[in-house]
């Protein structure tokens, strides 16, 4: 590739526990569990009705009459976090030509809330309904469209399904295109939600979720007792820059940069073969041109069903070898956020390096036996340098993604 390096100048971050970046940094240092029974919805007749909740967002406080009427949440969140990462990076998309932005989003469980309300106009005015199948695909499409048509970035763009991996898989494909000299900022991220009857639905469905009704016990990754995953809602946007272009425009604001990243994918189930998280992991690596050892902590993805917690496990430490390096797994406190999931993460470990701080892992109390080997960052923040954090996601059906991030000697930690 050429081209310099991408760096991260700003974010717009929204989840349960905290709407706004610095909300969210400071619920996260104090622990605050958001996980709660839902408030969307009546969700008394359903098996399960825990959620992460973003209970202090609303679009119609951000967000004109016009793009409510033409949008669901979770593209007025990825609106929104949008707009506050471009504030927070202190760019004008004014100020640069139009091919030279771009944007690129995951979407994993995209669609339902076009559904939930065609459905309802199913239900009430017949002659008016359009297919579910179409609104769910007319969302993956709409929400990148409605960022780049917004700000008129007409570069890249591009949606990434790879369900929570997809997440970062959208920012690798952001930095690709800066470092192959396509464009010289990108936006780039995931936002999410399916807090609506037909989501709940595809979660009841879905064996990965706990069913526990207790919100300090529903979500516990690498945990001896640990019974699924509890869905949430949210995630990050980030805006990512050419290095040059950044230094040239007189940017001040810059997280770290997006050094490394590797994709893999998992043989079939019935194949007698084992994941290959532990290749993403150790391509990333090579891919940032660093070793195991350079790598100051692990943001998992802490998937909460053993055998899944197990592999992950197995494969760090593999590479770093047993209580090599710290690991968290901050998403506890507000659940998974499925596309939303990896971008949140990502802004999570560039906040660790600005603050020189590792975020809790909450719930979780003792480690399973084959999770043994992990230094999870347990109870209490873990004050220290955080210069290089490496970013883990699975998908479903057997997607891995890794990233790494560095910190980046103009920072003004």
């Amino acid at each position: 590739m050429t081209g310099s390096a991408a760096v991260v100048t700003g974010l717009g971050v929204i989840a349960a526990n905290g709407t706004g970046t610095e909300a969210y940094w400071e619920a996260l240092l104090a622990g605050k569990n958001a996980i709660a029974e839902i408030s969307a919805f009546d969700a008394g007749g359903y098996p399960i009705r825990l959620a992460g909740e973003a209970r202090d967002f609303e679009g119609s406080d951000h967000l004109p009459s016009r793009l409510l009427k033409q949008t669901d949440r979770a593209t007025q969140m990825s609106l929104v976090a949008t707009e506050w990462a471009l504030a927070d990076a202190g760019a004008d998309p004014e100020s640069f030509r139009d091919y030279d932005m771009g944007v690129a989003t995951s979407s994993a469980a995209g669609g339902y809330g076009y559904g939930q309300a065609e459905l309802q106009k199913l239900w009430g005015q017949g002659s008016e309904f359009v297919s579910v199948y179409q609104s769910y695909a007319w969302f993956y499409a709409v929400n990148t469209g409605q960022v780049s048509i917004r700000h008129g970035m007409r570069g890249s763009n591009s949606v990434l399904v790879g369900e929570q991996a997809g997440g970062l898989d959208a920012v690798a494909n952001a930095r690709r295109s800066i470092r192959n000299g396509a464009t010289t900022l990108m936006v780039t991220g995931g936002t999410e939600t399916t807090l609506c009857p037909w989501g709940w639905v595809a979660h009841v469905a879905d064996a990965r979720v706990s069913r526990s009704a207790e919100a300090r016990t529903a979500y516990m990754p690498f945990d001896a007792e640990a019974s699924g995953h509890v869905p949430g809602e949210g995630g990050a946007m980030l805006i990512a820059e050419d290095a040059a272009s950044w230094r040239a425009r007189g940017g001040r604001n810059v997280y770290g940069v997006l050094a490394g990243h590797a994709s893999t994918f998992d043989p079939p189930p019935d194949s007698g073969r084992g994941s290959t998280l532990g290749r993403a992991v150790r391509n990333a690596l090579a891919d940032a041109g660093i070793g195991p050892e350079e790598v100051d902590v692990v943001f998992a993805d802490a998937a909460g069903e053993p055998e899944a917690d197990s592999a992950e496990a197995r494969a760090l430490t593999e590479v770093f070898g047993p209580l090599g390096v710290p690991v968290t797994a901050p998403k506890t406190m507000f659940g998974r956020l499925y596309g939303g999931g990896g971008p949140l993460d990502l802004a999570t470990a560039l906040l660790s390096i600005r603050h020189r701080t590792i975020p809790p892992t909450t719930n979780t109390r003792v480690l399973a036996g084959d999770c043994a080997g992990l230094d999870l960052v347990l109870g209490e923040p873990r004050q220290g340098a955080v210069r290089t954090a490496l970013v883990l996601a699975r998908g479903y059906g057997g997607f891995n993604s890794a990233t790494v991030v560095r910190d980046h000697p103009t920072d003004s930690q």
